[in-house]
């Protein structure tokens, strides 16, 4: 069914939350809703669901929205398809957004995918890149296609609103604005528990440490330069020197050497460390969007023509066998020293760019 777009207005975003805590997704998505919003001439709204979540919002609003759109219940307390897209649903019926954006994480991607469905409307999955066609009030959302190889640019014309998951760390969040505000709309929610398919009965909390490649402040990460085992261990090596989290590549994931849960790039994680460190990776597409946005990025390739280098700030053209073992010795032995005392000799350092 054909809706009249012209009934659509503003940039809604969901920011969704965990426990009470909202998470840091939907806050970096507020700077990018402001910015289509101001183009468009339109409000930033955020959408808050959950149990006891009300005072969110002030947190929301010092974020970037000038809107919240919020349905505070018990039903709504742990994420559940049935009941976030019944909420959902019913507030884009009624208040007709004309541009959605979800974070693309399990449960937003999840969420996101069911909404299309509820209310008829097209969704980008995994969108890198955001614009607007102002004359003809057009998202225009980008992503990586055909394998990494090309950025493809996804409109929907005929059906509102436009949706898109967004991956974390993509977008840069806006510092705070203390004491901004804006408007509170609190809606309800017409489901019932006993009307529900499905019951939420315990949630049981891993004990396994978990591989949060997003918040690493140091990543070091593994290529399929590394061959095999013996090289992934002798990577692994130098990011315990380095105090780093130990990343890798997707052929390093297929190849069995490490899970998914160490992935950076394309069908990965998207990350943004101070320090980067690729080592034997060569730096395909699918690679480079997930890292590129690094603060630092260190390449270790013996390819001079590997395309890692163009990312990368300084570049080590050798031997990865060679030069790795060499950096984790060095790194264990300055981070092993004791403080320097008042009488220590100073030394000039040399730095090289390869």
């Amino acid at each position: 069914m054909r809706v009249n777009i012209d009934d659509y207005r503003g940039v809604w975003v969901f920011m969704e939350q965990k426990e009470g805590q909202l998470l840091d997704v939907g806050l970096e998505l507020l700077a990018a809703g402001q910015d289509l919003a101001r183009k468009l001439e339109v409000d930033v709204c955020g959408v808050l669901l959950g149990d006891g979540v009300k005072p969110l919002t002030n947190q929301i609003f010092e974020a970037g929205a000038d809107k919240v759109y919020v349905i505070d219940d018990p039903i709504l307390k742990f994420y559940r398809t049935e009941t976030y897209m019944k909420a959902v649903g019913d507030l884009v019926r009624k208040y007709k957004p004309e541009i959605f954006l979800y974070g693309a994480t399990s449960n937003g991607k999840d969420l996101a995918s069911a909404v299309a469905t509820d209310v008829l409307c097209g969704l980008t999955a995994d969108t890198t890149l955001m614009d607007v066609n102002v004359e003809k009030r057009l998202f225009e959302a980008s992503r990586p296609a055909f394998g990494g190889n090309i950025m493809a640019t996804i409109l929907c014309k005929k059906h509102r609103p436009q949706m898109a998951t967004v991956r974390p760390k993509v977008i840069k969040r806006l510092p705070p604005e203390p004491g901004r505000t804006g408007e509170v709309v609190e809606e309800v929610i017409t489901l019932k528990e006993e009307d529900l398919k499905t019951k939420v009965l315990e949630i049981v909390k891993s004990s396994k440490k978990a591989v949060n490649l997003e918040e690493a402040d140091i990543i070091v990460a593994a290529g399929k330069g590394v061959k095999d085992a013996k090289g992934f261990a002798m990577v692994a090596e130098l990011a315990e020197a380095m105090n780093a989290t130990l990343g890798a590549s997707r052929d390093v994931v297929e190849a069995g050497l490490c899970g998914h849960e160490r992935q950076v790039g394309q069908t990965g994680a998207t990350v943004t460390p101070k320090v980067y460190v690729a080592v034997g990776i060569s730096g395909a597409i699918q690679h480079l969007v997930g890292m590129q946005n690094a603060e630092l990025i260190v390449a270790i390739n013996s390819d001079r023509e590997a395309p890692i280098f163009q990312a990368a700030h300084y570049g080590i053209e050798a031997d990865a066998f060679t030069v790795v073992p060499m950096l984790t010795e060095a790194f264990r032995k300055e981070l092993s020293r004791e403080p320097a005392g008042e009488e220590t000799e100073e030394t000039e350092g040399v730095t090289s760019r390869g």
